[in-house]
């Protein structure tokens, strides 16, 4: 999604579990947990400014000496705390409640959990007392460029690898692509959560939104019959980030590559490049990529099906201007398919 990507989900999160296939014990993240405040200057403040309390006691600092705004979100607004205990990232929305920045912070701990690509730690998720939310986060320094495209490739591959789900396909929550709402609910089948849950939800939207029959209609011949697409494919429930364009990529100063602003969900591992068309992966970033995760048989014969996804949220975010890419997509499928 070609813009700051936030996570929507309801209020009662203390049955997550963040932790993959082996951890059974399901715990309230820290992120989302309140603490007990420590004085009553320090309740004043939480009524005040709760971003300011959470980095001057549990952020361990003793002063802010420094705040700034970041640019380059449209959906937020971004901001940097520096301290005497380090940098905070913090982002605040004033119309939208704390659910939206939790799918957010749970999604970005699923992925730093695996231990493999670097994304920012999630720390605090809040209420602010004027409306809105906030969350706060590891501020990284970024480096100059997007750095190495066979590291990316390689370190993405490993977090598909090593973070699979015994639930099957779906997330902890549902949470948004965009501000699109998107639907996890838990499927054992990936054919039909893609179909349902992705395509289908998108086409439905698109009716509702614009009263467009013809792309719903062609949109659901298709989702009803993209079975043989998937043959001879092994498809596992790997953590994706969801949502991986070139906005959502960078590197720290260290030239490590950093992902950020998911919409983490477990799925095939090939629906992570559904937005290739505006991600600027290269010839190594795909190299690398496919030494850690073999590609499997008919995979080029998928990658539109994955893109266009993607292509039905911009129509439904932004307009007509996606339309043709997203039919040109469905008719060349049914012209593949026969039906």
């Amino acid at each position: 999604m070609v813009v700051a990507n936030v996570g929507v989900i309801g209020s009662s999160i203390s049955s997550l579990s963040l932790y993959g296939l082996h951890h059974r014990t399901r715990t309230r993240p820290s992120f989302l947990t309140s603490h007990k405040h420590r004085a009553s200057t320090t309740m004043a403040a939480v009524i005040d400014d709760p971003v300011r309390e959470w980095i001057l006691t549990e952020g361990n600092a003793t002063q802010i000496t420094r705040i700034s705004p970041v640019g380059g979100g449209c959906v937020n607004l971004a901001t940097r705390y520096d301290t005497d205990a380090g940098s905070f990232f913090v982002k605040t929305n004033r119309s939208i409640g704390p659910s939206m920045f939790q799918g957010e912070a749970i999604g970005l701990n699923a992925m730093y959990e695996t231990k493999s690509i670097r994304v920012p730690k999630p720390f605090k998720v809040g209420s602010l007392p004027t409306g809105g939310s906030f969350i706060i986060m590891e501020f990284i320094e970024y480096g100059a460029s997007r750095g190495n495209q066979y590291v990316l490739g390689m370190k993405l591959a490993e977090m598909h690898k090593s973070a699979k789900s015994e639930k099957g396909f779906g997330f902890y929550v549902d949470n948004t692509i965009g501000s699109t709402p998107q639907v996890n609910t838990w499927t054992p089948d990936w054919i039909e959560f893609y179909a349902e849950h992705r395509l289908g939800y998108q086409l439905k939207l698109a009716r509702e939104q614009f009263g467009d029959s013809t792309i719903y209609e062609r949109g659901q011949r298709l989702v009803k019959n993209i079975k043989p697409i998937f043959e001879g494919a092994v498809i596992e429930p790997c953590l994706l980030h969801g949502d991986l364009w070139s906005g959502n990529i960078s590197c720290d100063k260290n030239g490590e590559p950093v992902i950020l602003d998911p919409a983490c969900y477990y799925g095939h591992n090939e629906a992570e490049f559904g937005m290739s068309w505006c991600a600027g992966f290269g010839e190594s970033f795909y190299k690398a990529y496919f030494e850690v995760m073999p590609m499997q048989p008919g995979f080029e014969k998928r990658r539109d099906l994955y893109m266009l996804y993607h292509y039905l949220n911009h129509y439904n975010l932004f307009g007509s201007g996606y339309r043709s890419s997203a039919m040109s997509i469905i008719d060349d499928y049914l012209r593949m398919l026969k039906v």
